[in-house]
């Protein structure tokens, strides 16, 4: 919740509104979901790598101990 105040606090609202105005004028109001989508699902497939590559480390610290 910190980290929200503190972008909050430097970015307001107007600045918001600017930049999803500019990104409706760029993109246009069809292209936008796509984005979003195309975004989430590299976030999350991100995510999974780092979940999968996590205890392969482990595995291989303890090989060495």
């Amino acid at each position: 919740m910190n980290a929200l105040a503190l972008f909050l606090g430097i970015i307001g609202i107007p600045q918001v509104i600017l930049i999803v105005v500019v990104l409706l004028l760029l993109f246009g109001g069809k292209k936008i979901p796509e984005l979003m989508k195309g975004l989430g699902s590299g976030i999350k497939e991100f995510k999974n790598a780092a979940k999968e590559d996590q205890p392969a480390d482990k595995k291989e610290e303890d090989k060495k101990e």
